[in-house]
């Protein structure tokens, strides 16, 4: 043996204080005395460290003369005698404590770079100050001032309508630059966030521990491998590493990976690891490492550069067509104004008497009329409408963020709202995550978790199994996993938490059950401890090769290589399995494909992830570096079809585990709840097909009909054709390939895509197993070039079959965890990167953060993401019906009175109500489930919809006839002077009337635009919405405030209105409630007269179909334009007694109609 059983948590707490450091995943040494070196009792004097300039010199000349300066550097010690000099250790790193961080801190810097503070409030005045309109307003306001002042009629009073310009202006120019505040401070506040996501693991104290970048100080060990841990956070010097491979092309824009060893050691900030695994001291850090220096050049002219999302697009659209609209109404107006008040009456006398006196006319009105034209535009113009959208986008993020959606880029939440597809992974998204060992088979016999209910798994195999088969089995697991992967006890509650990956972390918990001590048996294993790391020779998983492997020196000599990896690779590649009494026995093809069968299959069929441990003896080599470990295999392939190692061919099988990993409770309700919102969900997994499709039929991505009975199946069933695939066979379906059945690769080497081809299989497909991250990239990116839903006829063909095509462009939503996702993230409509085990690689290319891993976050972010798209309907429709009425209103006024009704202050009140007010009510209303019962948002209709027109010109008009009532028959009515009338310098009670009505139908209105789809219960989920319900109100206090009290400063009648005309105001503004009834029935029954008219314009005049079954057989005959029965009725169609088709029963459907006819008289 080559390791002594601990059984016993108490024998393995005794071995642990004296144990040696952890070994870093299995990794040749780069130091010439093997040895660590360590701190003193007293630390290292910081005086006698590398100066920072020394550090970052060596990285800047790290292709030239770098590795000459570090052997100057450290006298020949190499990068383990530079740990020591910094005061660190290779083998166990820092000591940790707080004060010796923040020294090296000082000295070094930190990895971290100063936040660009975000604007402060004035310089966000400045900037809403920018707007053109407002500028006009204000140089208005300004003339006006003086100019009243010095040539009006009532000087006493001239002051008050410009200032209360200015204040009007310095309330939206308050409210916009508040709003932007807080919405900086907020995405400030998620960025923080993101940051605390980005962890890293290092070595203190011999211990690995998971910290943040910014935590990371010159002197600290870094392990990293390219599984999870393939960002590199800063500039270092490679201390230990198998096989790594680093990515430089962000750099140098070399696009082969660079490889890491004694030679080339150097590691640089910001590249990432693709292969391998390792160990690095770090020498620079933040803006002082190679490319934090570039970042630090650049800082100041980093710019955004997003591109705009589908919904911007729209609105930007309609902002400049009801710009246009509004600029000439607002020119109109003005010359309407300038033509009736001043020119008209200039000639209007002329006479005997001759002319009036040009000089004679108060062009004091020309500032009046220009000053109310602009008000036109201002009004005009949804300059709410970016508000609305960023409030929104800011309100949902903040709410997904919640519900453990980190929301990195905005767009993305609206984007998510159009998804019709989403790619999901199946471990840690449909599943908990949460692995254990449920079975193994070994020696013949499958041991089960649930079978023995006395005694776990682990204690199981411990007492019935041969000691010897029960230690190879701990000893293979042990070895053959990686050091990132290990459990962590909690001091507080004592419970074992997984960190590393899962499906390792669930096999080391298996060797905890039988009594083993994970760390003490690598400890004792040499090539596999830190000190014997370099005889120890591994061969990391990665996503190609499906397996990994571990080659160890034996004590009698030569090498023994422990592998474990997917259960079909391992088993093809074993020519022997181990007995119950441990001896090897060949193994068969037939025996083989028994097992995969007998076992494999049924371990599948109960959704467990099966992994295969195997091992080979190789007495005849002599060392880790040996051609023998590195010799590949002339015709045995890994899994992307790279030749395989021919140390990993040849195997002997000592296991088979089930490993499984429950479907988390609340999958298959949310994606019930995709199905029913139109999104389809397909699953993308590196599992076995069998245990794929198990999960697949649980969660209700394989509904009953994608399924076909099987009997010779253990479950009864399978599903169709193209439903579920293996990567090599949607390979094989959607590339071009050769008459040998290899793929056909293009001009730039790779395989040659085939969208035609890609076309017929996609709309089938519900789950991809086997697959690899290019096979993500290929199906993310197929999924958006598809014209399927262009092919009327394949479009019919497939509704035939139960898959319905979504009538425009997939929109497509891909989750990755992985470096290699990173690609396919970037290429989908919305990336998913999971916040817990995912890379920093694949969060930095997401759009998203699932901090939770959990597939019913995207559904809530699905929701969010339609309730942007509604929210922004809501108040789109709301100001649109504000702008046709204020519009008509001046048009109107200036025609036929040459003013506005509505004076240019209280239309500045009235934008003040649309463009912050009601953005703030409307972008804040939650989510309601009703937004998954709708089909997705097709992005190429517009944004106004058939039901928003009826209820903007419904109410408009509404509410243009109350106004022109009030505006040509209030004075009668309500018995005052008319407004036109009255000296200009005093506002009228007749124009407050209008005014008050007007404003009111409009905060009513605001209550109907809530609904979108012709709703009758418009109150429906208020009390949910408090910012909605608080505006309201407030804006309904300050307009009786501004009316009661706001006097001239609003061109509001001294003393108010009476009781009586404010019940008018408010039964106008109430009766809006009740007209929006009358327009909901209007569109109701427009609804079903459309669809009536479809119905019957549909139906065919001829045509059709008959499906038949007889004694010989079944048939079925299509009736077409050329077709001979082309017109004639069924009773007219005879048929042969003879003849094989001949009917006993006939089914037709026509065009009028499904038909039934039963036993014809004559054939």
């Amino acid at each position: 043996g080559v390791g002594e059983r601990k059984r016993g948590s108490a024998v393995a707490s005794e071995r642990a204080p004296s144990m040696p450091r952890q070994a870093p995943s299995g990794f040749q040494q780069l130091g010439d005395d093997g040895t660590d070196s360590q701190l003193g009792d007293d630390g290292t004097d910081s005086e006698s460290w590398p100066q920072k300039m020394q550090l970052m010199e060596l990285m800047d000349e790290r292709e030239s003369g770098g590795l000459r300066l570090l052997s100057d550097l450290t006298g020949g010690g190499g990068a383990e005698k530079l740990a020591s000099m910094l005061g660190s250790s290779a083998g166990s790193g820092l000591s940790g404590e707080a004060a010796d961080l923040d020294h090296r801190k000082v000295l070094f810097g930190a990895n971290a770079f100063r936040e660009k503070e975000p604007k402060s409030y004035l310089e966000l005045v400045w900037d809403a100050l920018h707007d053109a309109v407002l500028i006009m307003l204000l140089v208005l306001a300004a003339v006006q001032l003086p100019t009243e002042l010095v040539f009006g009629k009532d000087k006493s009073t001239a002051w008050i309508e410009p200032t209360a310009l200015f204040l009007s202006v310095f309330i939206i120019v308050n409210v916009s630059s508040a709003t932007d505040y807080v919405k900086e401070r907020q995405f400030k506040s998620l960025a923080a966030k993101l940051n605390q996501s980005n962890k890293k693991v290092v070595v203190r104290r011999g211990e690995q521990t998971e910290v943040t970048d910014a935590e990371i100080v010159v002197g600290d060990v870094i392990a990293f491998n390219a599984h999870s841990l393939a960002s590199l956070p800063c500039d270092g010097v490679l201390l230990s590493g198998s096989d790594v491979k680093v990515d430089e092309s962000s750099l140098t824009g070399e696009p082969d990976p660079m490889p890491k060893t004694a030679e080339a050691p150097f590691c640089v900030s910001g590249t990432d690891v693709v292969s391998g695994s390792g160990r690095m001291l770090v020498v620079a850090v933040g803006p002082y490492s190679v490319s934090g220096k570039i970042k630090m050049a650049v800082y100041h002219d980093e710019e955004e550069d997003d591109e705009a999302s589908p919904l911007f697009v729209k609105l930007n659209g309609i902002v400049e067509d009801v710009f246009k609209v509004g600029l000439a109404a607002a020119v109109f107006c003005f010359l309407a104004m300038v033509a009736l008040g001043i020119v008209y009456p200039s000639f209007r006398g002329c006479g005997e008497e001759g002319c009036w006196d040009f000089l004679e006319v108060e062009w004091l009105h020309l500032i009046e009329y220009m000053l109310t034209a602009i008000t036109v535009l201002a009004v005009a113009v949804p300059e709410g409408l970016p508000l609305a959208v960023n409030l929104a986008l800011a309100f949902s993020s903040q709410q997904m963020m919640a519900q453990n959606n980190l929301v990195k880029h905005l767009d993305a939440c609206e984007t998510m709202g159009s998804a019709t597809t989403i790619c999901s992974d199946k471990t840690g998204t449909l599943t908990a995550n949460r692995m254990s060992v449920r079975a193994v088979r070994v020696g013949g016999v499958t041991y089960s978790a649930a079978g023995d209910s006395k005694r776990s798994l682990g204690r199981q195999l411990v007492e019935l199994l041969p000691e010897k088969l029960a230690h190879l089995l701990a000893h293979l697991i042990c070895v053959d996993t990686m050091d990132e992967s290990f459990l962590e006890v909690n001091e507080a509650t004592g419970a074992t938490g997984f960190k590393g990956n899962p499906t390792e972390c669930a096999l080391l918990s298996l060797v905890a059950e039988m009594g083993y001590d994970y760390a003490a048996l690598r400890h004792d294993t040499p090539g596999r401890s830190l000190a014997t790391a370099a005889r120890g020779k591994p061969f990391m998983f990665s996503s190609k090769r499906k397996m990994m492997s571990w080659a160890v020196p034996l004590p009698r000599g030569g090498y023994r290589v422990y592998c474990k990896g997917a259960s079909e690779i391992v088993i093809a590649r074993c020519d022997a399995m181990l007995s119950a009494s441990g001896e090897a026995a060949p193994l068969s093809d037939a025996k083989r494909q028994q097992l995969m069968e007998t076992v494999v299959r049924p371990f599948a069929g109960e959704a467990y992830r099966t992994i295969a441990l195997a091992y080979r003896d190789l007495p005849g080599v002599k060392s880790a570096s040996s051609k023998e470990l590195e010799a590949t295999h002339s015709t045995m392939t890994n899994a992307d079809g790279s030749a395989a190692y021919v140390a990993e061919t040849g195997l002997t099988l000592l296991a088979l585990t089930g490993i499984a990993d429950p479907l988390r409770p609340e999958v298959p309700g949310a994606i019930e709840r995709c199905n029913r919102a139109g999104i389809d969900v397909r699953m993308v997994t590196g599992d076995n097909l069998d245990t794929a499709v198990a999960i697949a039929k649980n969660c209700g991505i394989l509904r009953p009909q994608d399924l076909e009975p099987d009997p010779a199946h253990a479950a009864g069933e399978r599903p169709k054709p193209k439903r579920a695939l293996e990567g090599r066979e949607f390979r094989a379906l959607v590339h071009r390939t050769h008459a040998d059945g290899s793929l056909a690769l293009d001009e730039e080497g790779k395989p040659e895509f085939l969208q035609t081809q890609f076309d017929k299989v996609w709309p089938y497909l519900r789950v991809l197993a086997r697959s690899s991250p290019a096979d993500k990239l290929t199906l993310a990116n197929g999924l958006n070039k598809s014209t399927v839903f262009a092919d009327a006829q394949q479009v019919e063909e497939l509704r035939r079959e139960g898959i319905v095509v979504f009538p425009d462009r997939q929109v497509v939503a891909m989750t990755g965890d992985g470096t290699n996702d990173a690609p396919a993230l970037k290429r989908a409509d919305v990336g998913f990167a999971m916040g817990v085990a995912g890379t920093q690689i694949a969060k930095d290319a997401c759009d998203i953060v699932l901090l939770d891993d959990n597939f019913a976050s995207i559904v809530v972010a699905a929701k969010w993401g339609r309730n942007v798209y509604a929210s922004i309907s809501k108040f789109l429709q709301f100001q649109l019906t504000v702008n046709i009425v204020a519009v008509s209103l001046a048009i109107i006024g200036s025609i036929v009175f040459q003013e506005s009704p509505i004076a240019a202050v209280q239309m500045l009140w009235v934008n003040l109500i649309m463009d912050s007010l009601a953005s703030l009510a409307l972008s804040t209303e939650p989510p309601s489930e009703e937004l998954l019962a709708r089909p997705p948002v097709n992005r190429s209709t517009s944004i106004v919809t058939r039901q928003m027109w009826i209820n903007m010109l419904g109410q408009a008009a509404y509410q243009l006839g109350v106004t022109l009532f009030v505006l040509f028959h209030g004075a009668e009515h309500f018995h005052v002077l008319d407004g036109h009338d009255v000296d200009n310098s005093k506002p009228s009670v007749h124009y407050t009337i209008l005014f008050n009505a007007f404003v009111l139908m409009t905060l009513c209105n605001e209550v109907n635009c809530r609904k979108l789809e012709g709703e009758f219960n418009v109150f429906a989920g208020v009390c949910s919405n408090a910012w909605f319900v608080g505006v309201l109100l407030g804006t309904l206090v300050l307009q009786v405030l501004a009316v009661q009290f706001g006097g001239r400063a609003l061109r509001c009648a001294e003393g108010g209105l009476t009781t009586h005309q404010w019940l008018f105001c408010v039964g106008a503004g109430l009766f809006s409630l009740v007209w929006q009834q009358a327009l909901n029935c209007y569109s109701l029954l427009s609804r079903r007269v459309d669809a009536r008219r479809k119905r019957i314009k549909k139906k065919p005049a001829h045509g059709g179909a008959v499906k038949f079954m007889s004694r010989t057989g079944n048939g079925f005959q299509e009736f077409r334009r050329s077709n001979p029965y082309l017109g004639k009725s069924l009773s007219t169609l005879r048929f042969s007694p003879s003849s094989k088709t001949a009917p006993d029963l006939i089914s037709a459907v026509a065009g009028t109609g499904p038909v039934a006819v039963s036993r014809p008289s004559s054939y």
